[in-house]
């Protein structure tokens, strides 16, 4: 067989997208559309016999382990991080978990590849999240953090950004309009902490609520996958955040210098720990309320992504998370009937 048709499974077998990530169980035999994450060469544990490629394949659905075993150095030429391609697969476990064997590829062709199924979008309302992000500008009394706020969101190319980038490429929120949506899940998570705790500054804390993240609009970019940029893989997020946001006071005039030292603190510290990135702990009421209000909707998100699919399966528990260092529990859905919206009995 030579390289070309090694490499290049027949167009007229693949009329749609292909088996989503989600729906492949082990002995499916499969052609199908995919973008490729991740690819890397690894030696053979005999290095005589040269080297393999490992990668991921993603789509809307999820992300699957992968192996290129022949011709693997061939296939690092022509297959990059975030490339869309066409493969002839098998799914089979590997050490209990699923896994592809690629046995033919291509890079896809112009036109043959929706971004809608290679990343997914938020489920909620993009206009209802943004009109709800404008309420709370609204509402922002002090002069200075609604003029810092305005500087971002008041912007047109900062907007069209806004209204799309991801919050991550993995872990928490990462679909299109993720970091909306989650700047919108904290605004109204922090709801009931202000009626309860009213010593918090309401101001500082919805500022820092929508700003914090704002260097995610540098760290990340997307097309047919979410992809980090250089900015975001040598300096990552908090630091562009507090670079954009520093910009934005120095060109308001009579900024006070001990708001903004507030509500900087609030954006180098919101991850809490020295270890998870934070450049300080939180030290004030806002910081520490952020930090919290953060981790909160991240880890929910994060775990209600992993255990979407399982209940769509009816299947009780999650596959063992590396990252988390454990499986989660999806319920006992015996005897209920799955609807699209949720179950009934």
């Amino acid at each position: 067989m030579d390289a070309e048709q090694k490499h290049d499974p027949p167009v007229d077998l693949q009329e749609e997208k292909g088996p989503w990530v989600s729906e492949l169980e082990p002995g499916n035999e499969f052609i199908g559309f995919y973008v490729a994450r991740n690819p890397r060469l690894d030696p053979f544990r005999d290095p005589t016999k040269g080297k393999y490629m490992r990668l991921q394949l993603a789509d809307r659905t999820g992300c699957v382990q992968a192996r290129i075993w022949e011709d693997a150095e061939e296939a690092s030429q022509q297959i990059a991080d975030g490339t869309p391609i066409k493969i002839d697969g098998l799914a089979e476990l590997y050490n209990e978990e699923l896994q592809v064997q690629i046995r033919r590829f291509r890079p896809a062709r112009n036109g043959e590849v929706r971004r809608e199924d290679m990343v997914s979008t938020s489920k909620r309302d993009p206009e209802m999240m943004w009109l709800t992000v404008q309420e709370a500008i609204a509402q922002v009394n002090d002069p200075n953090l609604e003029a810092v706020l305005r500087c971002f969101y008041d912007n047109i190319p900062t907007v069209a950004r806004l209204l799309d980038v991801p919050a991550a490429r993995v872990v928490h929120h990462s679909y299109m309009s993720g970091l909306l949506e989650h700047s919108y899940e904290l605004l109204v998570l922090a709801r009931p902490l202000l009626d309860l705790y009213p010593e918090i500054d309401r101001d500082l804390l919805v500022t820092g609520i929508l700003l914090h993240d704002i260097g995610k609009l540098e760290e990340y970019d997307f097309d047919f996958d979410i992809s980090v940029t250089d900015a975001g893989k040598l300096i990552g997020h908090v630091v562009l955040s507090e670079s954009m946001v520093s910009r934005a006071i120095r060109s308001i005039e009579g900024f006070p210098k001990a708001r903004e030292y507030e509500l900087l603190h609030l954006i180098i510290s919101h991850h809490g720990r020295y270890e998870w990135g934070a450049a300080r702990r939180p030290k004030s009421l806002e910081a520490i309320a952020l930090h919290h209000l953060d981790n909160l909707d991240a880890q929910v998100n994060r775990f209600n992504l992993l255990l979407e699919p399982v209940r769509q399966t009816g299947k009780s528990w999650t596959d063992y998370d590396r990252m988390l260092g454990r499986m989660l529990y999806a319920g006992d859905h015996n005897g209920l009937a799955i609807e699209e919206n949720g179950y009934v009995e």
